[in-house]
């Protein structure tokens, strides 16, 4: 008899959404032919004290101050056992029991899969963002495909793929981690993978209400290119970006101080460890539609 794959299960909240996060992980612990290990890490709050109670299989993981979302979830991952890895934010949750196993089954089919990032839809019917489907034409968003970013609010990869992209962008805090990390799986090798057929839920909420949002998304593109780059796509990556964002935001100054605020910010303070891709690589993604220069 075939044994069921592990899933080591990293759910990363502040405690501001009981409800939700009780959803979220329900749907962990419902999931069928896997075994999961839940642990949920407490961002500033201790999950131990959470209201209601964690069901009593699940870990807990208290950080004391908020360490922003990807260094959040990294500390998560060496709590939880599993040759697959699975990030599920606080206000995301699995529609289908199956869900894991079937991920899992995709990515076996097709070992040069290294990250799965399904089709995200709203539990009250909103329609879902442009911005979920993870490419340049989006088409309809039930269609799988190839990709270069994902939506980090529910993702899938085989632990030994997340280790050697290095993990989540600790520095980041918030923004641009899933480009990250989508970029350093194509770097591995392996493919970036929007699955349309998988479903995960999560309401549909504007990512603008944080007062940060502008900056860090300036500061953090600006990051991304430095960190994973070879030099020579650094300036034209950038500046593809600055010249969308000037477009888009013409009409808004004051998000375009901001924007520029941070995008002063990336270049003047330290991004973390340098780890330009391969030639190879931006070949291979040049190849497969998208290029890393926008």
């Amino acid at each position: 008899m075939t044994e069921a794959p592990r899933v080591g299960a990293v759910v990363l909240t502040m405690g501001t959404r009981p409800d939700d996060l009780a959803r979220g992980i329900r749907s962990l612990l419902d999931q069928q032919g896997v075994e999961v290990d839940v642990v949920c890490v407490g961002n500033g709050w201790d999950p131990a004290t959470a209201e209601p109670a964690l069901p009593a299989t699940v870990k807990t993981l208290h950080l004391p101050e908020n360490l922003g979302i990807p260094a959040g979830r990294n500390r998560g991952v060496p709590e939880v056992a599993g040759e697959y890895l699975f990030f599920l934010d606080d206000d995301a949750f699995l529609p289908s029991p199956t869900f894991l196993a079937d991920a899992i089954a995709l990515v076996r089919s097709d070992p040069g899969i290294g990250l799965v990032q399904p089709r995200v839809v709203d539990p009250a019917g909103v329609a879902s963002p442009r911005r979920w489907t993870p490419r340049i034409r989006k088409g309809d968003p039930a269609r799988a495909s190839n990709v270069f970013s994902c939506w980090e609010g529910a993702v899938l990869l085989p632990r030994d793929v997340f280790d050697a992209t290095g993990g989540w962008a600790d520095p980041f805090f918030y923004a641009h981690e899933g480009i990250e990390l989508a970029w350093r799986v194509w770097d591995t090798g392996h493919r970036a993978w929007y699955a349309g057929d998988l479903e995960a839920g999560h309401p549909v909420i504007e990512p603008t209400r944080h007062a940060y949002y502008y900056r860090l998304n300036a500061r953090n593109r600006v990051w991304l290119a430095r960190r994973n780059l070879p030099a020579l796509l650094v300036p034209l990556y950038v500046g593809s970006w600055t010249a969308i964002q000037v477009l888009r935001w013409a009409r808004n100054p004051k998000a375009l101080r901001a924007w520029f605020g941070g995008w002063r910010e990336g270049w003047r303070a330290d991004p973390g460890e340098r780890r330009p891709m391969r030639w190879r690589t931006v070949w291979r993604m040049t190849l497969a539609g998208r290029p890393p220069v926008v």
